[in-house]
């Protein structure tokens, strides 16, 4: 049974939304993985989330794109750390943090699809948590390699999902202050 996402339980997970990635990645694909990305910060940030961001390789593949950092700023939980591993669960940086933030759930968005996300949420499955994609948050090189990225991480017991899906879940009513401030993000 999938529980539903929880903002006492749920944090973001930011994988490796890079300068030097983004001439590989599809232009439509891209801004996607923008827009629905910003969107999860945006939640994150209302909710009380808090938001993890990982780097891979900053020195050849760049920092994190503008536009992340830009939705990132004012966030009140704000976690980074840099790494070589692919999977961003198995970083160093991500040990030492995660027993800190002691949240069962996570949301993961990113790049790429078939790499560091899919092993990312390998890792997070593996050692116990909810994990979830959100499949309009994250692209690949090619559309068949971000197809095979979430057969696989739903194969090991990743939830593949939406942006949406994830913002109404933690939302859980209408109404509300949040509700009024994210639906309009969404829409």
């Amino acid at each position: 049974m999938i529980e539903h996402l929880s903002r006492q339980r749920a944090a973001l997970f930011v994988v490796d939304i890079q300068e030097r990635l983004v001439p590989a990645m599809p232009e439509a694909a891209y801004a996607q993985v923008i827009k629905n990305s910003t969107i999860l910060i945006q939640a994150a940030k209302t909710l009380g989330l808090p938001i993890v961001v990982s780097q891979q390789y900053p020195k050849g593949l760049g920092t994190t794109v503008p536009q992340i950092e830009e939705a990132l700023a004012g966030a009140k939980e704000l976690h980074r750390f840099d790494k070589l591993e692919f999977s961003a669960e198995a970083a160093p940086g991500f040990a030492a943090l995660a027993p800190k933030l002691a949240r069962a759930q996570w949301i993961v968005c990113g790049m790429e699809t078939h790499v560091c996300v899919y092993q990312t949420l390998r890792g997070l499955v593996a050692r116990g948590y909810q994990a979830h994609v959100a499949a309009d948050a994250v692209a690949s090189r090619t559309k068949a390699n971000w197809k095979i990225g979430l057969e696989l991480a739903a194969r090991t017991g990743a939830i593949v999902t939406s942006t949406e899906v994830c913002v109404f879940d933690l939302l859980e009513r209408a109404g509300s202050d949040e509700f009024k401030l994210l639906s309009k993000v969404i829409h």
